[in-house]
């Protein structure tokens, strides 16, 4: 019996699953969480190697769609919405093509159905090494050696979500070694094969994740795709713009 996945549930209603992104946890998306519990049952995970998930020395797409759609089985659920974000979008496009009877929609944030070939995190990667050579024994130590490899105080500040006192000094809950060793296959993409599943792709404007180069693409695996920009915004856009994030998800839900 493999081990479940991490996994809060909020509201009641129609189910919608939440899938965070790379380096982040099942609080990532709470904004979203917040309204959409409002009317709907929201269950927010934490993937393999993230949160307080299991870890693995193995990280892919069909895997982490796998941990999800058992979580799914052992939780019953016969229909579901899935939104994902980043490689949570991913994971969320794997799923459906996984479970195609119960994915109902489709909602990626930011996030194409393709190969990303240009590595994006070498100074994150860097950063969280050096925290864990480091040892901090306190939050500002802590940010203070990713200050020195991560310019942006949002990124350090998300990062800062995932630590935790392990009883002798801060260090990460998710699985850096891993998600190292494994980041090409978080970069990576098996094309999947067509489904009809209604599918929502929601683009940061100033985001350069999902353009109109990947749209042969979405037409390719994704035959009830539709686009929405959010303007002004870049790839972090439900934490950005999160009531623009959220018209639009209702919108297309309703």
């Amino acid at each position: 019996m493999s081990q479940l996945l991490n996994y809060k549930i909020e509201g009641e209603g129609h189910t919608i699953i939440l899938i965070h992104g790379l380096f982040g946890n099942l609080d990532n998306l709470g904004l979203l969480a917040r309204d959409l519990r409002n009317d709907h049952q929201v269950i927010s995970i934490d993937l393999r190697n993230h949160g307080q998930s299991f870890q693995s020395d193995e990280h892919n797409y069909e895997l982490m769609a796998q941990d999800v759609f058992e979580l799914v089985q052992a939780l019953e659920l016969s229909a579901f919405t899935v939104i994902g974000h980043s490689m949570g979008g991913k994971v969320a496009m794997k799923l459906a093509e996984l479970a195609q009877d119960q994915v109902k929609q489709l909602i990626v944030l930011d996030m194409a159905p393709v190969q990303y070939t240009q590595s994006r995190h070498d100074n994150v990667f860097s950063g969280l090494k050096a925290v864990m050579a480091q040892k901090p024994t306190s939050r500002k130590q802590a940010l203070e050696v990713l200050a020195e490899h991560i310019e942006l105080e949002g990124v350090r500040q998300f990062l800062g979500k995932s630590l935790y006192n392990n009883g002798e000094h801060l260090t990460w809950r998710f699985n850096v070694a891993s998600l190292w060793d494994n980041y090409w296959e978080i970069l990576g993409w098996t094309t999947i094969e067509k489904i009809s599943t209604p599918t929502l792709f929601i683009k940061g404007g100033d985001s350069d994740y999902l353009t109109n180069e990947h749209q042969v693409e979405v037409q390719r695996q994704f035959s009830a795709a539709k686009a929405h920009v959010i303007a002004n915004t870049g790839h972090w856009l439900h934490a950005e713009k999160p009531a623009e994030v959220l018209r639009a998800i209702r919108k297309f839900i309703a």
